[in-house]
């Protein structure tokens, strides 16, 4: 039973973390492996940024390089920019984001919503690339310099590890310890770089693996290239990342990712973003390799509520696409008996 005093002392940033791991049902290993999801969709914006975000302000009001009424800049996919926002609204700080329309409209104006001011740099052709991440970090440069705002700069910021390894003991504590596996989507690298720091404080056989687009797959050696899976794959190797953070690196294409992400909304009731069914087209590969006793988990990194109008889209694609496709002729009525 809650404590009405103490929930009252409590405030919306302290719903923060402490999310739940469901295993999936429908959608498993051939082997019988077990697939747990970490059900990051419950944080208050629906995306595990909300960790990450939280943690890099306070990092910064515990050392002074944002002072009370400040003001902070970021450059960000969405998701991060959404957190980023509903924290600064939470404490007060007026928050400058630097973003693009190659991502999704509705975490755009969750952030307008929330009282962020946004700078959008144009894409090509709605597609994440080197080039348009590069120009939408040195904007968010200018940003800070010219108002003396903090800048966040969360490629190369460490105070969100913190996050992290403290998202590992849920982990741990959730699964008893029993974890032979770790699976994650690169954008950033630190959710999957916190992560594997912790659980490998705990017990360094756990197998960690990235998964990062297979249009861009920088991490293990390919090209850089542009694809659509929103929130990873900045087209070059990010700053956070090192060799030793994962012991395999998946390639996901942008379709696969898509197409999973639907597979979970039909089949398990789960609806969420495109980089999520990357994590789940993974964890089975990783699954498969280590056996039918092992149990991997991955993370639901947000709600898919964040990419209604790209889902939709898709739908009433494949919609029109099969209302358009030529029906076979009709045969001879059968001759009666």
């Amino acid at each position: 039973m809650s404590d009405p005093v103490g929930d009252a002392q409590r405030t919306v940033l302290d719903r923060i973390g402490g999310t739940s791991l469901l295993a999936l049902r429908r959608i498993v290993p051939r082997n019988g492996a077990r697939i747990l999801l970490k059900m990051e969709s419950e944080n208050p914006t629906g995306s595990m940024k909300d960790r990450m975000a939280l943690a890099m302000i306070e990092a910064a009001e515990a050392d002074g390089r944002l002072a009370p009424g400040g003001s902070v800049v970021e450059y960000t996919g969405g998701s991060t920019g959404v957190s980023l926002s509903f924290v600064c609204a939470a404490k007060g700080y007026s928050l400058d984001v630097v973003t693009s329309d190659a991502f999704a409209r509705e975490k755009l104006d969750h952030m307008r919503i929330l009282g962020a001011t946004l700078h959008v740099v144009p894409s090509d052709a709605g597609r994440m690339t080197e080039k348009l991440t590069k120009d939408m970090i040195e904007a968010a440069r200018v940003i800070a310099e010219a108002k003396g705002a903090f800048w966040t700069d969360q490629m190369r910021n460490r105070d969100q590890l913190a996050a992290y390894h403290r998202m590992a003991e849920e982990i741990w504590a959730q699964t008893g310890g029993r974890i032979d596996g770790f699976v994650q989507s690169v954008g950033t690298a630190a959710s999957l770089r916190g992560v594997a720091e912790g659980l490998r404080r705990r017990d360094g056989r756990i197998a960690i693996a990235a998964v990062e687009p297979a249009e861009s797959a920088v991490l293990s050696g390919g090209p850089s290239g542009a694809h659509k899976i929103d929130g990873v794959g900045a087209g070059y190797v990010v700053p956070l990342w090192h060799d030793g953070i994962a012991n395999r690196i998946e390639r996901v294409s942008t379709e696969e990712a898509i197409a999973m992400a639907l597979r979970l909304a039909q089949e398990e009731g789960l609806f969420a973003g495109s980089s999520t069914g990357a994590n789940v087209i993974a964890a089975l590969r990783l699954a498969e390799a280590l056996g039918p006793d092992a149990t991997v988990v991955t993370v639901m990194c947000d709600t898919g509520m964040k990419y209604l109008r790209t889902f939709g889209a898709r739908l009433e694609s494949a919609a029109d696409r099969d209302m358009r496709a030529p029906t076979a002729p009709a045969g001879p009525a059968d001759a009666p008996a």
